[in-house]
């Protein structure tokens, strides 16, 4: 199949799915935007990558710094939104902010981004949002109430936001993944079990994102659901 060199912006590159997907752009020709909270975390030089340090957290500065990156990068045609963060739980082990940080970097930051990309995004040729969501958008579960609903309320901004730019030449996909093996868990109370068959590889989801990339700009790939072959649970002495 034949690739057309894009132009892609993907936070959390710094790390876990985004750095993989950031590498598997690369590999591919693509000209990479790697965003990241802290810059450092990008050790090597490498050809058609360029880092731009963003706290998604700070949403008083996100719309000026989004601004400066525009205008830095006018290029981009393409967003991978896979930064994100992982907080598990019962409502009342939840402190107030612990609630509002889960939300704001799982939705509420990536809206903000959304929202001032799109126009730019609208004007060009082809362009794609692809939005990397969780399993926990598809079903509720015991201990994760806020994080379920970050991911939730993700999956419907994307199913809506779809139909909006049904009129352009945006395409909008979400990509949902059960455990990927990453650091995500190395903080969590769980974890993948150890066969291969128990987790899904970064390497994978990066896969997800080419193919939605790759597909002919025709169609759009609403969304795309990841499992493991064998779905165990490890929970972790404490």
């Amino acid at each position: 199949m034949h690739t057309i060199k894009r132009t892609v912006l993907v936070t959390g590159a710094s790390s876990g799915i985004g750095r993989a997907i950031a590498q598997n752009l690369l590999q591919q020709g693509h000209a990479v935007i790697g965003v990241s909270r802290d810059c450092r975390k990008f050790i090597r030089q490498m050809d058609n990558f360029s880092s731009a340090q963003l706290d998604l957290s700070d949403l008083k500065e996100l719309p000026q710094k989004i601004r400066q990156l525009q205008q830095k990068f006018p290029e981009i045609d393409a967003v991978v939104f896979s930064a994100g963060m992982g907080r598990f739980g019962s409502m009342e082990e939840f402190s107030y902010p612990q609630i509002e940080a889960l939300m704001t970097i799982n939705f509420t930051s990536q809206v903000f981004l959304t929202k001032a990309l799109l126009p730019a995004l609208k004007r060009k040729a082809n362009s794609d949002l692809i939005f990397i969501g969780s399993e926990a958008a598809l079903k509720g579960t015991r201990k994760g109430a806020v994080y379920c609903a970050s991911k939730f309320a993700l999956r419907g901004f994307t199913q809506a936001l779809r139909e909006e730019c049904g009129n352009s030449h945006v395409r909008v996909c979400l990509i949902n993944p059960g455990m990927v093996k990453t650091p995500f868990f190395e903080q969590l109370n769980f974890e993948p079990g150890d066969h291969e068959s128990n987790t899904i590889l970064p390497e994978d989801v990066a896969d997800a994102v080419s193919y939605v990339l790759d597909s002919r700009t025709q169609i759009v790939i609403d969304e795309i659901n990841l499992s493991p072959l064998n779905k165990v649970v490890k929970f972790k002495k404490l």
